[in-house]
């Protein structure tokens, strides 16, 4: 699958901040974005489940195929894609020096990515390996319930839960600062995953779960939006990539792990490793101090829109 989901994400921001939108617009944009990747997430299985039924899986295959390939090269061949696209600053002319208009571009491309990004990154994959641990344990649980089919809505209540608390964090007033709605994204997510290393009924599960997804969208979006401020504009696409990539990869090796250990030891063990992975998310939050890239953007305690004039030329 090619990476339409970062890009978009990095190409949104990219196209706020070239219009001098403020910090708050740009938490907006990011949330809605990400309730819509929340939401695609609900509705896909369903629409191909369906389309299944009605017809052959192999349609629904090619039903998806077909929107890769028409909506994802629209989307490449859009005017918008030159947002992303590393621009030189203007410096006054400097006549004992030849002039090097490309050289500046190359050097704001080769910009080092700052260390904070690896938490970020680090957050993400807890958080995917929450994904899967959930996954892994739900499954399991709807399995020894003797209700299977229950296992995919389940995990979709949580889904709708989570792109309605990606919706909200728009209305999160701007005084609370990224960093504090990451540890409280992350500290909410433990608490919140306890219940479920105890839970063994169906009704149960569902409220348990439900109420999960509450913590899963903020802390998304508050960490793409914590990655955009630290690293380089020139390389914000190949950050968003990574991130989302950090979630893939985490989820993926977590289904691995905690399916073999839903089989052996039950579905709590599995619910188990899903808080391990929120509590370590929880203490990278509370350990890490991602700094806003030498650009001018805010990481700190309150959401500020920079002043142009002050940037620096990285």
């Amino acid at each position: 699958m090619p990476l339409i989901g970062p890009l978009a994400r990095a190409r949104l921001v990219a196209l706020a901040r070239r219009s001098g939108a403020g910090e708050r617009t740009v938490g907006a944009a990011l949330s809605l974005e990400s309730t819509l990747d929340e939401v695609s997430f609900v509705l896909g299985p369903a629409l191909v489940g369906l389309a299944a039924v009605l017809a052959h899986p192999a349609h629904a295959l090619a039903g998806a195929a077909l929107l890769v390939a028409a909506c994802g090269t629209a989307f490449a061949l859009h005017p918008t894609a030159r947002a992303t696209a590393p621009t030189a600053p203007t410096a006054p002319a400097a006549p004992t020096a030849p002039a090097a208009p490309s050289g500046v571009s190359r050097a704001r491309a080769r910009a080092p990515m700052p260390r904070a990004v690896h938490a970020l990154r680090g957050s993400l994959a807890l958080q995917g390996a929450m994904f899967g641990a959930c996954q892994a344990g739900i499954t399991a649980l709807t399995e020894r319930l003797g209700q299977p089919d229950q296992a995919g809505l389940v995990y979709a209540a949580m889904g709708v839960m989570s792109a309605f608390a990606g919706l909200a964090m728009a209305a999160v007033p701007a005084r609370i600062g990224l960093r504090a709605r990451w540890r409280a994204a992350t500290g909410t997510a433990f608490l919140l995953s306890l219940p479920l290393v105890w839970t063994d009924g169906l009704v149960a599960l569902y409220a348990v779960v439900t109420v999960l997804g509450v913590a899963y969208a903020p802390h998304l979006i508050t960490v793409f939006a914590l990655t955009e401020r630290t690293v380089p504009r020139a390389r914000l696409s190949e950050a968003m990539a990574f991130a989302t990539s950090a979630i893939v990869g985490g989820q993926a090796l977590a289904v691995a792990v905690t399916g073999r250990l839903a089989e052996s030891h039950g579905p709590g063990a599995a619910f188990a490793v899903a808080s391990l992975a929120a509590a370590l998310a929880c203490a990278l939050a509370l350990a890490a101090r991602p700094a806003p890239h030498a650009e001018g953007r805010d990481t700190g305690s309150h959401a500020r829109v920079p002043d142009a004039s002050a940037r620096t030329p990285s």
